[in-house]
């Protein structure tokens, strides 16, 4: 006759939760070793505090039970891949998360993390490979009550490749220089990515579709921003990009589709701090370019505008007019190339008509395209009372659409 305890033994360890075994068994994995757990639900949280191969072959879920942090990794060199990481704590100020990468050198791959508040949450981690994983926040919160879907701090030279990233709030870099951001698709949130204090950050070949905003980065200099494909953001004052405060940034051949604002930029406080902004794709956007402030200086070579409401909108008329416009794609340019260089024969100037009421007056931008401002725009245009303000001026506006490859 079994006892009470006994009875009690044999249903723990029969449980497909087996508490305190996981943490066990990696405590006994000696350095360099590979673990491959049974199949299996295991409760969490867990530490791995070794260089040690942790690997779930995608049949091991480790839950937290809505309590703190599911794993911290903490041993330089480790490698997890293939978990699942589910039910983190909810708590803001805790950074509860799914994962917290406090050291170096790790590789973080092809793993699942859900219903956790953060997902991946590197600090002061350096040199560490977040790649190929499928992050998710808590999905029955609104967005801006969510945590970060990736949030580094303090953390350098890290890549972030190939995540999977989706209802989350934000990825927010944060004084994490050096870093690399390439082949992520990044979905229904509030930011794709925000940079704070972050200069020297590649972003590269990232699908970034469907939130409030997509890049936005915040006195980061040097940034390089190329090759991303962002659409579907339509929210009033969203942009695709925003630059503010950022020297010596370039940002080249993305691609901003159907978005609100394709790029937002300050004028720069500095000569030194321009953007270069060449070979992109501008199209069916609200508003291609929206320059705020009272002078510009930026480099603007090479661009393609097409299908846009307004390509170019400004607080300050000086804002467009003072950047270096040359050899970009206009869709609504009536000139002729007699030459046959491919190249407008006039300049592309750009004037002030109707179009200075919704600038001057944001709550007019619900008029734009009215028959009311087509007909002010006609007469405008038509017997202008005074010299109208030109807003920009391409001296060279190439004629034809050019390929990607003829640009790069």
């Amino acid at each position: 006759m079994k006892t009470i305890a006994q009875l009690l033994v044999v249903l723990f360890l029969a449980s497909p939760v087996l508490a305190f075994s996981l943490q066990h068994q990696i405590n006994m994995t000696p350095e360099g070793e590979t673990l491959k757990p049974k199949p299996g639900l295991y409760a969490g949280p867990i530490t791995i505090d070794r260089n040690i191969v942790f690997d779930g072959g995608n049949e091991v879920t480790i839950t937290n039970q809505g309590e703190g942090t599911v794993l911290t990794i903490t041993g330089e060199g480790a490698q997890v891949r293939n978990v699942r990481l589910t039910a983190s704590g909810r708590s803001h100020d805790q950074v509860d998360c799914g994962v917290l990468i406090s050291t170096d050198n790790v590789i973080f791959e092809k793993n699942v993390i859900d219903n956790c508040l953060f997902g991946v949450h590197l600090s002061q981690g350096n040199n560490n490979i977040v790649r190929g994983n499928t992050i998710s926040s808590m999905i029955d919160r609104d967005a801006t009550l969510r945590g970060e879907g990736v949030r580094l701090w303090y953390s350098t030279h890290n890549l972030i490749e190939d995540n999977n990233i989706y209802m989350v709030r934000d990825m927010v870099l944060t004084n994490s220089p050096f870093n690399k951001i390439t082949g992520n698709t990044i979905t229904y949130g509030r930011m794709g990515m925000e940079l704070i204090f972050s200069p020297a950050v590649e972003i590269s070949e990232n699908k970034i579709s469907y939130n409030d905003h997509g890049i936005v980065g915040v006195y980061s200099d040097s940034l390089y921003i190329h090759h991303n494909r962002i659409q579907h953001q339509n929210k009033l004052r969203g942009s695709a990009i925003a630059v503010k405060g950022s020297s010596l940034s370039r940002i080249e051949y993305n691609e901003i589709l159907d978005c609100a604002i394709a790029l937002t930029a300050n004028a720069p406080i500095f000569p030194e701090n321009i953007l270069f902004i060449e070979g992109n794709t501008f199209a069916y956007n609200d508003v291609g370019l929206f320059f705020y402030g009272d002078k510009g200086g930026h480099i603007i070579k090479s661009n393609r505008f097409e299908g846009n409401f307004q390509d170019v909108a400004v607080t300050y008329f000086t804002a467009a007019l003072d950047n270096v416009w040359e050899g970009n794609y206009w869709q609504d340019y009536v000139g002729f190339d007699r030459n046959g260089d491919g190249f407008g024969d006039a300049p592309h100037s750009v004037f002030l008509y109707s179009d200075r009421i919704w600038m001057d007056r944001s709550m007019a931008k619900f008029f734009r395209g009215s028959p009311t401002l087509e007909l002010i725009d006609f007469v405008e245009r038509l017997a202008p009372f005074s010299k109208p303000i030109m807003v920009y001026e391409d001296p060279k506006p190439r004629m034809w659409k050019t390929r990607e490859d003829d640009l790069k």
